[in-house]
């Protein structure tokens, strides 16, 4: 058994692999431990590598290096990809208020971290990490490590300890100031869920079905596309019932007239602008009146209708239009200027001839989607990394700053997934890939992390190192009590999005979970969603800048 001895103890490739998937598969078996609903997740990977290597099982430098590096470039842009539709879209008015939060509690926290390094002399490396393990925020973490090996051209293990200290107490932290701010504002959580029903806290972007009678007589010999001009809102109307009972499709040039019966497909929203613009809501069952129209979900498999509008597909010619889109999971209003993408789901109505047509147009192929594309990754993490090298000069600090192999990444991949359809970039990743790539970047990350800190873990914690829990749960507390009290006595949030808020602004989906459970809907998810992308930019940003002001 001498072999299997020098495997697990010795040296080379065979004992590295070895000990990454050790520390991972046992990390990923505690990861799914619960204690009363709340888990570490993944995180778990990071304690097991830190016990692994304190016990002498151990990597090589190098190889630790290489490895940890790859990791953190697979996560960061898999996030990138997740979060790139998405990034640009949440600063518009829904969601400026609930952006400018966030971003006071990464500030808050980027200064308590600062006052605790100035009063204590912890070195500002250590207290980043401590930051980081305090926010929940694996890659602000790596960003950290790795802008300070390019300017000292060591690894500092104390930045992966402060992390460990301060996470397990601040994912504790985040789910207890939800519940102390419900407890303090006396909130009635069914009048919460009342309340944000009929405001517009609840961000409607999804489509939804109305029947219409035309009762404006101004209406009357006007085509569909003027009275979209006029309304100034996204609609479609799919399908129209004549006073003479005649069902037949509609397109931008159909005459409408007083009588008659339209399906409208539009926001939430615009429902009370549609509704008293066009006429009185009605009860109609659709799929009774006719079995000449059919309703068809296609997929969009053929890379060459990567970005084009809807307009562009000329539904007209096919006798045919669309409805919906349907795009990672939420339904759009399909108007005419709407982008499609690689991997949508389109609504089409019309005969079966007609959407027979459609379907070889667009594609409808699932084997198209299940093959991993592949090209536009490798060639997006090359120009991350590309973009990360390169050094850029800032009036007042003494060293050029990089983005690193953590923004660099990260900006790529966002960029790519929110304007690639614009430029015929296929970018389309299933749900399925993008979470694998993203779990196996972020488990090898963790794993090289312990393994390289574990070392003086325990002696770092003997040395005094146990206070920095109570400074992480400073970091963790301050920013989200400063916030959740002005987002609720003063910006009059609700309950459920300013949950949804703190969680998003600490990028801790436990918390989401619990906030979620909580609510019994969506609502948190939504203000989650909402400062998820910005949030995350900020913190490996904020993280790469503290390091940098040693320079």
């Amino acid at each position: 058994m001498s072999w299997f001895k020098e495997l697990l103890l010795g040296g080379g490739v065979a004992h590295s692999i070895l000990i990454l998937a050790m520390a991972i598969a046992a990390g990923v078996a505690l990861g799914k431990i619960k204690f009363r609903g709340i888990s570490l997740g993944v995180t778990w990977i990071l304690f097991v590598g830190i016990a692994m290597a304190h016990f002498g099982m151990r990597v090589e430098d190098h190889i630790l290096h290489i490895f940890k590096e790859f990791g953190l470039i697979l996560f960061v842009y898999s996030i990138g990809l997740q979060v790139g539709p998405g990034f640009f879209s949440s600063f518009r008015k829904g969601g400026v208020r609930l952006n400018l939060l966030a971003t006071t509690v990464v500030l808050l926290g980027v200064a308590t971290t600062l006052v605790i390094h100035l009063s204590t002399g912890i070195p500002l490396p250590t207290m980043v990490g401590i930051m980081s393990g305090a926010v929940t925020n694996t890659p602000g973490l790596g960003a950290a490590q790795q802008a300070n090996m390019d300017i000292t051209g060591i690894s500092d293990p104390d930045i992966a300890t402060g992390y460990a200290i301060a996470y397990p107490l601040a994912v504790v932290g985040i789910i207890g100031t939800i519940l102390v701010l419900r407890y303090v504002f006396g909130i009635n959580l069914r009048e919460e869920e009342r309340q944000a029903m009929a405001s517009n806290d609840v961000r409607e972007s999804t489509a939804r079905k109305l029947s219409l009678r035309v009762t404006n007589p101004s209406l009357d010999g006007m085509k569909v596309g003027e009275i979209r001009d006029l309304i100034g809102r996204n609609f479609v109307i799919s399908r129209m019932r004549m006073t003479d009972g005649t069902v037949k499709m509609v397109n931008a040039e159909t005459v409408l007239h007083t009588g008659d019966q339209v399906l409208v497909i539009t926001s939430q929203a615009a429902i009370p602008v549609i509704a008293a613009f066009i006429g009185e809501k009605i009860d109609v069952q659709w799929e009774q009146l006719t079995d000449r129209f059919l309703s068809r979900h296609i997929l969009i498999t053929k890379p060459e209708l990567n970005g084009k509008t809807i307009s562009q597909l000329r539904m007209r010619s096919f006798g045919a239009s669309i409805t919906r889109v349907n795009r990672s999971g939420i339904d759009l209003v399909a108007w005419s200027g709407l982008q499609l993408q690689m991997g949508d789901r389109v609504t089409v109505v019309g005969t079966q001839q007609s959407i027979a047509a459609v379907g070889k147009t667009l594609g409808n192929s699932l084997r198209k989607l299940d093959h991993p594309n592949i090209f536009h990754i490798f060639v997006g993490i090359a120009l991350g990394v590309i973009l990360g090298s390169i050094p850029f000069i800032f009036p007042g600090i003494p060293q050029p700053v990089k983005l690193g192999l953590a923004g660099g990444p990260l900006i790529v991949a966002i960029l790519i997934s929110r304007f690639g359809p614009k430029y015929k970039l296929v970018t389309h990743t299933t749900a399925s890939a993008n979470l694998m790539l993203r779990e196996v970047g972020i488990a090898l990350f963790l794993a090289c992390v312990g393994l390289g800190a574990g070392e003086t873990f325990i002696g770092t914690i003997a040395d005094g190192g146990y206070k920095w829990i109570g400074y992480g749960a400073m970091i963790t507390l301050v920013p989200l009590l400063v916030v959740g009290v002005i987002g609720r006595r003063f910006c009059k949030l609700n309950y459920f999005t300013l949950s949804g808020l703190l969680a998003g602004s600490m990028t801790d989906p436990p918390a989401l979970a619990y906030s979620n459970d909580m609510a019994g809907n969506d609502i948190p998810a939504v203000g989650y969603a909402t400062v998820y992308p910005l949030t995350m930019f900020l913190r490996v940003l904020c993280a790469q800048l503290m390091i940098l002001m040693l320079a």
